[in-house]
C-alpha cells in the first residue's frame, strides 16, 4: 500500500465504563506509521456521570447531555491541544448509549459539528453507523489500530481491551489474519457492583474481590448466557448482562464473583482464536486490577501483561485509534473487516465536520 502524508491527529473516547474522557495525540499516515504523543485523561464529575448513566438505552434528557458531552470534549481538546503544534484532525468517538446491531442500531451521542466549531479543527464523528449499516457488529474498531501497533511484535498476539466490555484483538501471521469480537462484561458489571455496595467507583487494584469468595454456583449461571456460545465476530452493549444471580451475596464475594466472570468470560472467548496466542497484552482499565489480571493468568495459562510491558500507552490507546481512525476515514480506507465486526466486505466509515 502507498504512503499517504502524516497528520497530527487528536483521539477522543468516553467509554462504557462512564469515568471520563481519555484525549490524546499521534502522528500517522492512517496506515502502519505511528507516533503516540501526549494524553490525558479528565474525569467526569458525579453529577455528569450520573446523567450520562440515565442516557443509556435512549433514555433521559439525551440532547442537554450531548451538549454537555461536546463541550467537556472540547476542553479537553483546548487542555491537550497546548502540547502540539497544530492539529490537523480531532476523531471524536462520542458515548455509546445504545448498540444493538442485531437490530441495525448503534447509538453514540456526542455532536461532531458543535464540536467542530468549539475548538476550530475538522472532526470526524459517528464511526460506527456504515458498518452496522452494512450488515456488521460496529464493534469492536480498535482492531487495525493494534494491527499498526504490533508490526513488530511476535505473533499469534492477542490483546485485551477490559473497558466497560471487554474485547479481544487476534492477530495472526499475515497481515490480514485478523479476528475481533467482544468477549463478555468487562468492569462495567465489577464497577456497578461496587458503587452500590461501597460507594466506590471501581474496586482499586481488586482489593475488595481480593477479600471475597467466587461462588462457583453463581458464576456458572452466569457464564450459561448464550453469548457465549454465539460464533465471532460479535459485539455487546454494556448491560446485556443480567447480574441479578449475584443479588444474594455480600459486597466482597459479590466483587469476586464478578470478576470471576469477566476472566471467564475471556477464557471462554480463548477457544474462538484460530491459533492460541503466544502472550495476551491487556489494555483499558482492568489491567490495573490485580486480582483480575492473576485469575486471567490462572485461567488462559499462559502469558499475560499489561501493553505498557511492551511501550503502549495502555490509558491512552482507545483514543489514539480513534485519532488513527480518523486519519483512516479521511483517506477512504477501511474502518473495519469481516474479521473484526463481520461485515461482509471491508467498509470505511465516520462523517466529517469542518470548523
Amino acid at each position: 500500500m502507498t504512503s499517504s502524508p502524516l497528520r497530527t491527529a487528536l483521539g477522543l473516547m468516553s467509554g462504557t465504563s462512564l469515568d471520563g474522557i481519555d484525549a490524546a495525540l499521534i502522528r500517522t499516515d492512517g496506515i502502519s506509521h505511528v507516533e503516540t504523543g501526549a494524553h490525558l485523561t479528565i474525569p467526569y464529575g458525579d453529577e455528569f456521570r450520573a446523567k450520562l448513566r440515565g442516557c443509556l438505552g435512549g433514555k433521559g434528557p439525551v440532547a442537554e447531555v450531548e451538549r454537555e458531552l461536546t463541550e467537556l470534549h472540547a476542553d479537553a481538546v483546548r487542555r491537550l491541544a497546548r502540547e502540539a503544534g497544530g492539529i490537523d484532525l480531532i476523531g471524536f468517538h462520542g458515548h455509546t448509549i445504545f448498540h444493538a446491531p442485531d437490530q441495525g442500531r448503534t447509538w453514540q451521542i456526542g455532536d461532531g459539528s458543535l464540536l467542530a466549531r468549539l475548538t476550530g479543527i475538522p472532526v470526524v464523528f459517528d464511526f460506527r453507523t456504515a458498518d452496522v449499516a452494512a450488515g456488521g457488529q460496529g464493534a469492536p474498531l480498535v482492531p487495525l489500530f493494534h494491527r499498526a501497533l504490533a508490526a513488530t511484535l511476535e505473533r499469534p498476539l492477542a490483546v485485551l481491551n477490559i473497558g466497560g466490555v471487554a474485547n479481544v484483538t487476534w492477530l495472526g501471521h499475515g497481515d490480514d489474519d485478523v479476528l475481533a469480537f467482544d468477549t463478555g462484561p468487562g468492569n462495567a458489571l465489577i464497577d456497578d457492583w461496587v458503587l452500590s455496595h461501597t460507594g466506590r467507583g471501581y474496586d482499586a487494584n481488586g482489593a475488595l474481590a481480593a477479600s471475597g469468595t467466587i461462588d462457583q454456583d453463581v458464576l456458572a449461571r452466569l457464564m450459561s448466557s448464550p453469548y457465549f456460545g454465539q460464533p465471532a465476530p460479535k459485539s455487546l452493549d454494556r448491560d446485556a448482562f443480567d447480574p441479578s444471580p449475584v443479588s444474594s451475596l455480600g459486597a466482597a464475594d459479590g466483587a469476586a464473583t464478578l470478576t470471576a466472570f469477566t476472566a471467564a468470560s475471556v477464557a471462554r472467548s480463548a477457544e474462538l482464536l484460530p491459533e492460541p496466542p503466544v502472550r495476551w497484552l491487556v489494555t483499558g482499565g482492568g489491567r490495573l486490577n490485580g486480582f483480575l489480571m492473576g485469575l486471567l493468568r490462572q485461567m488462559l495459562g499462559t502469558v499475560v501483561q499489561p501493553v505498557d510491558a511492551v511501550d503502549w500507552q495502555g490509558d491512552a490507546l482507545e483514543a489514539q485509534a480513534f485519532g488513527y481512525l480518523a486519519v483512516r476515514s479521511q483517506l477512504g480506507l477501511p474502518l473495519s473487516l469481516p474479521g473484526t465486526t463481520g461485515v461482509p466486505q471491508p467498509v470505511t466509515g465516520g462523517r466529517f465536520s469542518a470548523p
